[in-house]
Formats: structure tokens, sequence, C-alpha cells
């Protein structure tokens, strides 16, 4: 990962701490002050967002150290740990959301001052609609799963409080206080579903789930590109946070010069980096006609035409 790179997500995720900072207490001060569970709900659906992009931010600046004594293929999972952490603290804050909607239905009031509950739902709406999309755009171009986690935490923000708005609006028109608290409850379920989507990704990633097929297939063309290689078995791919990680085995032309096959494994290297960037590439070689001990059964994937 380049420098440039590294610096493009630390500052999304500084643009990203100083607005959800910024909506949490906003959100906060105008539900204490009118009293309403849904705007309070979304206050502390804000604070687990704010505590998980301080999370990626330092999951970031982790990720992108060099690798050490210690860590041979880099600090690229902190990402994921970050994605899971943050995951499992919007599961815990949708939880309490739900049991406080319910002490609120139980115990039903009216919330006062609606307008100014309206407003600060606007606002949040256009804020988080901005700042995700800018987060998921670098999340793309970086591969990050810390940003991606956190763009998705402001996207959910974006259509809960979009939820909240229509909520309340019905509330000032009809005076139903049932509505309040059974909007909160609806806003925590489509947090658990988010929270459940990230843990799921993050866990297979954790756990070294292969690259898509489309991506292992794009592998097996860039090779099939190359005459000179007769065929390719045992491709293993990974995830480490922004960084995946390739291995393979290439059978060439026994008789081929060691510099030529050299050649060749570089101008490979360059080709999938130059699709997704650093990458862990290695790449062993086997002479025709050599029978390797298959590391992973069914997994040859024969380039001949």
């Amino acid at each position: 990962m380049t420098e440039s790179m590294n610096s493009l997500k630390q500052n999304t995720a500084k643009l990203s701490i100083i607005a959800t900072s910024l909506l949490l207490i906003l959100k906060l001060l105008v539900g204490m002050f009118t009293g309403t569970i849904s705007i309070i709900s979304e206050a502390i659906h804000s604070a687990v967002d704010l505590l998980a992009t301080l999370i990626a931010y330092y999951a970031i600046r982790k990720a992108a150290a060099s690798p050490d004594d210690n860590h041979h293929y880099g600090h690229g999972k902190f990402e994921n740990v970050s994605g899971t952490i943050e995951a499992l603290l919007i599961v815990a804050a949708a939880f309490w959301i739900i049991y406080e909607a319910y002490e609120n239905y139980i115990h039903t009031h009216s919330p006062a001052f609606l307008a100014y509950g309206m407003i600060v739902m606007i606002i949040s709406v256009i804020v988080n609609y901005f700042v995700s999309h800018k987060m998921l755009t670098v999340a793309k171009q970086t591969n990050s799963p810390a940003l991606e986690a956190d763009a998705l935490h402001l996207q959910t923000d974006m259509w809960t409080s979009g939820g909240i708005l229509v909520g309340l609006f019905w509330l000032y028109i009809t005076g139903w206080t049932w509505i309040d608290p059974v909007i909160a409850m609806v806003v925590a379920i489509i947090i658990l579903k988010t929270g459940y989507t990230m843990i799921k990704k993050n866990i297979a990633e954790l756990t070294d789930i292969s690259l898509p097929k489309e991506e292992e297939q794009l592998i097996s063309q860039i090779i099939n590109q190359h005459d000179q290689v007769i065929s390719l078995s045992q491709l293993r791919t990974r995830y480490s946070g922004s960084y995946r990680l390739i291995d393979m085995h290439l059978i060439l032309d026994k008789h081929m010069p060691l510099d030529e096959a050299h050649a060749i494994c570089d101008q490979i290297e360059a080709a999938i980096r130059h699709h997704w960037g650093t990458c862990d590439v290695m790449i062993h070689l086997e002479p025709e006609g050599n029978k390797a001990s298959p590391l992973i059964s069914n997994s040859d994937f024969s380039l001949l035409q």
C-alpha cells in the first residue's frame, strides 16, 4: 500500500470522526430536550459509530505498519479485527435500544418540541449521506475493511435517521405516542442486520476465506496470457485486511533458462498488482514432467485450451 493510499485512508477516517462526533452531540442534546426515545436511540447509535470509527482509525494506522519480526505478512489483519469489534458493538447497541424502546412502549409518553427532532434528523441524513459516500468510495479504492465497515455504519445511520424523521412527522400529525418506541425498535432491527453482515464478512476473512471466484479466475486469465506457462496448479488465496495474499505453482518448460523463468514471474506479479495494488504473491516453479505433491485436492486450474 503506497504512502498516499495510507494517508487517504487515515484522512477519511478523521472526517468520519469529526462528523460522527458533531451528530452525536446534536442528537443527544435534542433527544434529551424533547424526550424522544427514537432520537436518543439514534444518539446511542452515533456513540457506537464514534467508538467504532476511533477503533477503525487505530486499525488503519496499525495495518499500514511494515512487516516486522513477529508479523512477516504485515499487519493487515488489524483491519479485520477492527471490523469485527465494530460489528459486535453495533449488535450490543441494538439490543440496548430494543430494551429502552420496549420500556417506553409500556410507559408511553408524548415527546415535546418535535420540530427540533425533525430538523436534527434532516441534518443527520444529509451529513451521513455525503460522509458515507466518501468513505465507501475510498474503502473500495483502497480495499479497506475498516473503512467499509465505518461507511456501512453511517449508511445505516442515514436510513434510520430517515425512518425516524418520517415517524416523528406522523407523531406530530396524529399524536400517536406509540409510534416513537416502535420506530426505535425498527431502527434496532436494521442495526442488528448490519452488525450480523459485518460479523460474517470479517470472521470469514479472519479465518482465511479465499478471494472471490471471479478474482481467482482473473488470476488464471493473467497467467493464461503467457504462452510460456504450461499450467497453473495449487492456487491459494486469502485476505489480510486491505492486502491479498496469493501463492501458486507454475509449470514451465524444464529447459527454460532460470533468468527467463524469473522474468515471467515478475511479469505475472506486476500484472496482478496492476489490478489490486500491493499484493503478496508467491510463485513456486515446477519443471514440466515433475509430479509435485498436491497441497489441496481439486485445486488444479489447467490453462491449456
